[in-house]
């Protein structure tokens, strides 16, 4: 029977349990200072992939803040990819690390017995080697939403009321709105599509970090957008 998971409490799993509730229980471990999360599937594959992404700084074994981190994460779930989720601290980062990824950033996924860094290089990279199921929209489509988090971090950086980022954020959030009003309930219309995975975590971060920083939450005049926040991703 199928089950619907919302993308807000999905990512809310992510944080709190460090992957979504799997169908089967992921298996935790320590090697040699790493910390990994195993999630399977009835995928064909040799090895899960394995993927470093950003450790909680306030919980001991689980996923960091990290909207980059969960968007390949939420891909490769969307995708039933196998997968061996490595936390990294990156207060502290192990040496490890730093020879997979000499920047020290995350996320950094393995593909083809290479380190790939960059979540817009791992998620494209996904989707021409595991293409089923199709993540990808036109190019038109691709861009919506795309402004809501960089006037997000603007507005949070703010420590002026009148400097205009608060009404540059509400017009990236009303015209989201009004294309999800015309276009949604996703933004590739019925299905959940790259985009989506991309921008939902954005917005769980925008939704958490002004909600405690700044006491500010989505004004009602946006219901599209917050419907969009809450809707369902069909499993």
């Amino acid at each position: 029977m199928a089950t619907t998971v919302a993308l807000s409490s999905s990512l809310k799993h992510h944080l709190a349990l460090g992957v979504r509730i799997p169908q089967s229980p992921a298996l935790c471990r320590r090697n040699g200072g790493r910390v990994s999360t195993f999630r399977s599937f009835p995928v064909a594959m040799a090895t899960p992939l394995e993927v470093c992404v950003k450790a909680s700084v306030t919980t001991p074994n689980k996923l960091g803040d990290c909207p980059f981190c969960q968007r390949v994460l939420l891909t490769m779930e969307e995708k039933h990819l196998p997968y061996d989720m490595k936390l990294v601290d990156l207060a502290n980062k192990p040496e490890w690390f730093l020879q997979i990824s000499p920047e020290g950033k995350v996320p950094v996924a393995k593909l083809d017995e290479k380190w790939v860094p960059d979540s817009d290089v791992i998620a494209q990279t996904l989707e021409e080697k595991y293409p089923d199921p199709p993540l990808a929209t036109l190019p038109e489509k691709a861009s919506v939403g795309s402004k809501i988090f960089s006037t997000f971090i603007g507005f949070l950086k703010s420590k002026d009321p009148s400097d205009g980022t608060e009404q540059a954020l509400l017009n990236e959030l009303s015209s989201f709105n009004d294309y999800i009003k015309e276009n949604g309930p996703f933004i590739n219309g019925e299905k959940v599509s790259a985009p989506d995975l991309s921008l939902a975590p954005k917005l769980y971060h925008l939704e958490i970090a002004l909600g405690h920083y700044k006491k500010w939450s989505l004004p009602d005049t946006l219901p599209h957008t917050e419907s969009y926040m809450k809707v369902g991703v069909p499993k």
